[in-house]
């Protein structure tokens, strides 16, 4: 019983060559999972990590948020329609807003706002070195996100090749494997129909 448990090159007649190459591929998918997965997503997500964070440092070094005046009420920039949600609507409602620019002086601009503000109420906005209204920058725990997302989609899509790659051969093993019984069959068949005549 021992022998036959650890005799690995002992096969049955009803082996074949291609039962031999799906299982062996089994096992090198296995490895590869284990081994290629972990450290795909591991690599991709320190990757996507450091180039949002190269990013993320460069928005906080060219943006610098100011508090500004509003100097009249809200007004669309366009008609809001039935699919935009809340934050799109306050979004598109522009206001001009004024703030003091310790080099320019008292500067004014047409920028997003809340659309709840009223004239003379502060509301922050973030400008660009040129003094252009840009989005805030982006914060750390977004650019954790993007670094754990781009891992785990790397991860994932590995995984996903190696499991399609692995379909593909069994789909090929399986075909070989008729295509050898037919052929055996066709050999041995008349032996067995014709062995009772």
């Amino acid at each position: 019983m021992r022998t036959q448990v650890l005799s690995r090159r002992r096969r049955g007649p009803l082996c074949r060559r291609s039962d031999v190459v799906e299982a062996w591929t089994a096992v090198a998918v296995a490895v590869l999972l284990c081994l290629t997965v972990p450290s795909t997503g591991v690599l991709t997500a320190r990757w996507a990590y450091e180039d949002a964070r190269v990013a993320a440092d460069e928005q906080r070094a060219d943006r610098h948020r100011v508090r500004a005046e509003v100097l009249e009420r809200p007004s669309r920039a366009h008609p809001p329609s039935e699919s935009e949600s809340g934050s799109e609507r306050r979004r598109a409602s522009r206001a001009t807003v004024r703030w003091t620019d310790p080099e320019e002086g008292t500067r004014t601009a047409l920028v997003r706002v809340p659309a709840h503000v009223r004239p003379g109420d502060p509301v922050h906005v973030w400008l660009d070195s040129r003094g252009r209204e840009v989005l805030p920058p982006v914060d750390d725990a977004s650019v954790w996100q993007y670094g754990v997302g781009m891992g785990t989609l790397a991860a994932g899509s590995t995984a996903a090749l190696l499991l399609l790659a692995h379909r593909a051969v069994r789909r090929v093993m399986l075909r070989r494997r008729l295509e050898e019984w037919e052929r055996d069959w066709a050999r041995t068949g008349p032996l067995w129909t014709h062995r009772g005549v």
